[in-house]
């Protein structure tokens, strides 16, 4: 929906773009409703017409950019392909994004944690999508989604016609919606390249990053690392073996230590030296007769 002005028109660079990503090869059947959007057919390949998916995608970024609040738009995409593009869209656009399996209900039921009413719904997959596209028809959201020649069309708003088999050609449509998207908001201007490169949007498999995290690069040895004489390995038990225990200062003994209570009382104790426990005290005779006259 350029409406014949140069601003908006197809450039070719985004025709280049587009063509490197496989975007105008359809699937090999057609549905009825995707018949306007064929140029022709080629060895059992439908070739979609590029400059309809250009206008198609206008007029979706001039419904996105009319929402007052971006969080209201939401995007969705259940396969793994758009999930790394959904997620990269909603960072730039400030969307709400879902990726990943749509939980049932979250459009329908009031009751669960991730009940959501978005005013805008944006689909990778219709075909993988149904059942958030189906929720959306018992609430009354506009949906806008990219279909291949052969996807299913029912309760969708705003068919964007292109190739959402490949990984290119997927994650490149997200990236030209998304900078239709801020331009058309005035986040960035025509005039110069946005400075994000499609490569964001695209799906990476999980083994290839960490392949590339693996690698490591190839260091040469020194040269005198080859006529080095190898190095032992040494043992820090051996090593403590071999040396000589110091000489203690003073010699080990099994005397117990000195006790801290205090001394008790020794009863079989000595007595004192000088002190005759037999002698008599103070000139006393026990066994004299007491003064006491007790016969008187």
């Amino acid at each position: 929906m350029s409406g014949g002005l140069k601003v908006l028109a197809l450039q070719k660079d985004d025709v280049t773009k587009m063509l490197a990503a496989g975007t105008h090869l359809g699937a090999g059947n057609v549905n009825f409703q995707m018949l306007s959007y064929v140029f022709k057919k080629r060895n059992d390949v439908c070739i979609i017409d590029v400059k309809k998916t250009w206008e198609k995608l206008l007029l979706a970024a001039r419904v996105i950019a009319s929402i007052e609040n971006p969080a209201d738009v939401c995007v969705i995409s259940s396969r793994n392909y758009g999930q790394r593009a959904v997620l990269k869209f909603a960072l730039h656009t400030g969307a709400t994004a879902i990726a990943g399996r749509f939980t049932p209900g979250t459009f329908t039921n009031q009751i669960q944690a991730a009940f959501k009413e978005p005013r805008l719904l944006v689909v990778t997959d219709p075909s993988a999508d149904h059942q958030a596209i189906m929720e959306s028809s018992y609430v009354n959201i506009p949906v806008i989604s990219f279909c291949n020649t052969d996807s299913p069309t029912k309760y969708v708003d705003i068919a964007i016609p292109c190739n959402i088999k490949s990984i290119h050609s997927v994650g490149l449509m997200w990236w030209l919606l998304a900078r239709e998207v801020r331009r058309m908001r005035g986040d960035t201007p025509r005039t110069i390249e946005w400075d994000v490169m499609p490569d964001l949007y695209f799906f990476r498999e999980e083994t290839k990053e960490e392949e590339e995290v693996a690698e490591v690069p190839e260091v040469q040895p020194a040269q005198d690392a080859y006529n080095a004489a190898p190095q032992v390995p040494t043992d820090p038990f051996a090593v403590a073996a071999a040396e000589p225990l110091a000489a203690a200062a003073e010699p080990l003994t099994m005397i117990a230590p000195a006790s801290t209570f205090p001394a008790k009382e020794e009863w079989v104790a000595e007595p004192a030296t000088g002190a005759d426990w037999g002698a008599e005290a103070g000139g006393t005779d026990w066994g004299a007769d007491a003064a006491v006259d007790w016969t008187a």
